[in-house]
């Protein structure tokens, strides 16, 4: 988010000088020390001093007061929202709310994802920059314009991004996030497919694999974001997996092949999109594909990882060479 100048002058921006706004802009836009020296004609020493000065005159040190226009009221907002399935984005009703440069974001993602927990400044360091640390002071910095620009809503003044001693933290209260609505859905679904409605199953866990946008948090850099990639991409592959599962008891089998075909491609690895798949083939009367998934697996695994595959697929691929329909039809 870039203030515009009638913001900067009745914020605490005003409390800076000409060049001090100059060089928060800069930080605001992704740029590096080196960066931002270059394009305001200065050494790189004087953009760490004019940082260190920024951080004070803000007071967004180790004891970050509340940052607020002073005389003003409250003004009612639309709720907030914030997608982490697929790129990181913000709606404040629906309007998009700009989140600045990718580091910021990424900032802003450590936070998110771990809702009520205190983020100290260091774990951010490492959290965004790992082993290339940034300019001096930028955390504070980043942290002072989200703050500016996430609230939750409901007439509420406060940022979503609180402070205490042991570091900055996000609430999540009144605000919606897409994580949150995933397992709100799945546990739906589980609900539905315990009650024997296999129908209303399938279709809640449409519902949630939808959220999906792409690649979680696509764009982001930093350690903590590519474990958030992964992670939430194996949650979506567990619950595709829930619901193939379905389809399979439901006799669904044309429907499963499909998406178990682009799956076990792009996961080749996987034991548990091997399995499926070969029961899929074979309960739909295809039962040499199903043999050659398990060929394909096993030369996969072996060379690409030097292991055999595990007792699941084995398993299965004894139950169709006897022609075993009981094994093969249990999960």
């Amino acid at each position: 988010m870039v203030l515009t100048q009638a913001e900067e002058v009745h914020s605490p921006v005003a409390l800076l000088t000409a060049r001090e706004r100059g060089v928060l802009r800069a930080v605001g836009r992704g740029l590096s020390t080196a960066e931002i020296a270059a394009e305001l004609s200065i050494a790189e020493v004087a953009v760490k001093h004019h940082l260190g000065r920024i951080v004070a005159r803000l007071g967004l040190g180790e004891e970050e007061p509340r940052l607020s226009v002073v005389g003003s009221q409250p003004v009612p907002v639309p709720p907030l929202r914030l997608a982490v399935l697929g790129p990181l984005r913000a709606w404040r009703g629906a309007e998009a709310v700009d989140l600045g440069p990718v580091r910021q974001q990424a900032l802003l993602a450590a936070l998110v994802l771990r809702a009520g927990t205190p983020v100290s400044r260091g774990e951010l360091l490492d959290a965004v920059w790992g082993m290339e640390p940034p300019a001096a002071q930028v955390v504070p910095v980043y942290v002072y314009r989200l703050r500016k620009c996430l609230r939750p809503g409901d007439g509420q003044e406060e940022s979503v991004i609180g402070r205490d001693r042991g570091g900055y933290r996000f609430s999540g209260e009144g605000v919606e996030l897409d994580v949150d609505t995933l397992e709100q859905i799945t546990a739906d679904a589980a609900a539905f497919a315990g009650d024997g409605d296999l129908t209303a199953a399938v279709g809640r866990y449409d519902d949630a694999l939808a959220l999906y946008q792409g690649e979680p948090l696509s764009g982001l850099p930093g350690p903590f974001a590519e474990g958030a990639r992964r992670r939430l991409t194996e949650r979506r592959i567990a619950v595709l997996q829930e619901k193939l599962e379905l389809q399979l008891r439901m006799g669904r089998y044309a429907d499963a092949i499909g998406e178990l075909a682009v799956l076990t491609s792009a996961h080749p690895h996987s034991e548990p999109l091997a399995a499926l798949l070969m029961r899929a083939l074979y309960s739909s009367g295809r039962r040499a594909d199903a043999l050659g998934v398990f060929t394909r697996l096993r030369r996969r695994l072996v060379d690409d990882l030097g292991v055999e595959p595990g007792p699941l697929p084995r398993r299965l691929h004894q139950a169709v060479l006897r022609g075993d329909d009981l094994t093969i039809a249990r999960r």
